[in-house]
């Protein structure tokens, strides 16, 4: 894999599945599968060996393949809050919740662009997405209009 993105595989993949037929897609499923069986081990190993550390779980998980791979499999060590947190930092959105029915509700002054592909990229298992917009303390309408003058004497 040396010399490749990892991005490059995973578009050849995108090209070929439609075309290899069923049998195919059974494979990849298959091969997916055993793969999922090693990382799950792999972790397994280094957990009961002391080396699968905060530090360690946090590397992986903050490494777009290995992360990636990892959600494909159950065996992200962050829940879905958490991973979406940590994808909205920066963004001025904030998470309210997600429901146990996989709801995301969020919150944001305005709605964010590409904010549903951003959360189903790190949270795959959210159903939809819910962004509550802040409403200003004083609508802008009401920044255009004069008070009445007193009437009296000038």
């Amino acid at each position: 894999m040396a010399g490749k993105d990892w991005r490059e595989y995973a578009a050849r993949i995108d090209v070929l599945l439609p075309a290899a037929g069923e049998n195919g897609v059974e494979l990849v499923r298959t091969v997916a599968d055993l793969y999922g069986a090693g990382l799950e081990r792999m972790l397994d190993l280094l957990h009961e060996h002391g080396a699968l550390t905060d530090e360690a779980l946090d590397a992986l998980a903050g490494d777009d393949l290995v992360a990636g791979l990892l959600l494909v499999h159950g065996l992200h060590p962050h829940d879905a809050p958490t991973r979406i947190g940590l994808a909205l930092r920066g963004t001025g959105v904030s998470l309210i919740e997600v429901t146990p029915d996989g709801v995301c509700r969020l919150r944001a002054q305005h709605r964010p662009h590409d904010i549903e592909r951003l959360i189903e990229s790190v949270a795959p298992e959210v159903t939809s997405v819910v962004v509550e917009t802040l409403k200003p303390l004083i609508p802008v309408s009401s920044l255009f209009i004069r008070p009445a003058q007193e009437a009296g004497p000038a």
